[in-house]
């Protein structure tokens, strides 16, 4: 199947990730579902511009947000751009289909007053250890989730105070640690070893086993529950936690950029924006005619 064939192909040579492929085949079965429906066409080869552009309408009408259906047309770009590459048409039905406008979300991020309220019981067991780890490396690292959920043993060094972070693409990046992490990782691996054995992640769940994408956003959810007002709070508001606070406090984009492993510099000046409104914010509560 055409499809299948296409998932094979960003599995293996574009390597993206899992939620991805599962997002792109998601988006390919309902523009096919689309074509049926609509225009009883089955076949995606047969798609035409205007095709596109009645999906696009019929999206708007939906009441889908530009974010999601801009989204939905990426991965029809993306799949006609194989279909191109392995002769299978002519020219891509997405010629002329244009993103909509979509306003610039700023990125939410918790104040560093309210960071500093997270607080864990005053126990010594592996749940305690372990979620605390979770949480500073989320926030000192600002890693990604998954790539959280990724890291082995191997990829700590201890000695240099370091972590390597398998990054979207298969894109490695070193990212610093502080001595107090490095002395909360060994405690835990004690820890962790003592209660389930070797183990091929360097985080595990309650059973020893690797952590689900929901398991480490319901313990962030919990974390920040009682100190912040903001109604997301999941791992990747810690991500973008960690990059507009050393913003704040003078690092460089580009230095932010490599530590968060973002390819393109415009993705990572969003938080520069942060900062902005966080400076208009300020004038406007402390000067007199602000």
């Amino acid at each position: 199947m055409l499809i299948d064939q296409f998932i094979s192909y960003i599995e293996a040579e574009k390597r993206f990730s899992k939620l991805t492929v599962s997002a792109y085949r998601r988006d390919l079965a309902q523009f096919a579902a689309f074509l049926s429906a609509e225009f009883g066409e089955t076949d995606l080869l047969q798609a035409t511009t205007p095709m596109v552009k009645s999906y696009v309408v019929a999206m708007k009408e939906r009441k889908l947000l530009n974010r999601s259906i801009n989204r939905k047309i990426s991965s029809l770009r993306t799949f006609y751009k194989y279909c191109l590459r392995e002769n299978l048409i002519e020219k891509t039905p997405t010629t002329g289909v244009k993103a909509l406008k979509q306003p610039k979300a700023l990125a939410k991020f918790v104040s560093e007053a309210d960071i500093n309220k997270v607080s864990f019981a005053e126990l010594d067991d592996f749940p305690t250890c372990r979620d605390r780890i979770l949480f500073e490396l989320l926030y000192q690292t600002g890693m990604r989730q998954a790539e959280l959920r990724s890291l082995c043993d191997t990829d700590v060094d201890l000695g240099a105070m370091t972590i390597k972070v398998h990054g979207k693409r298969n894109k490695d990046r070193i990212v610093p640690l502080s001595k107090e992490m490095t002395r909360m990782i060994l405690q835990y691996q004690r820890m962790r070893d003592e209660a389930f054995g070797p183990t091929s992640h360097l985080l595990v769940n309650d059973k020893g086993e690797q952590m689900s994408p929901y398991f480490v956003y319901n313990k962030v959810h919990l974390m920040l529950e009682g100190v912040t007002s903001l109604k997301q709070k999941s791992p990747h508001v810690l991500r973008h936690t960690f990059a507009t606070h050393l913003l704040d406090e003078g690092a460089s984009l580009v230095a932010i950029q490599k530590l968060l492993g973002h390819e393109d510099l415009g993705t990572t000046q969003i938080y520069a924006h942060n900062t902005i409104e966080q400076l208009k914010k300020i004038h406007k509560q402390a000067h007199p005619k602000g």
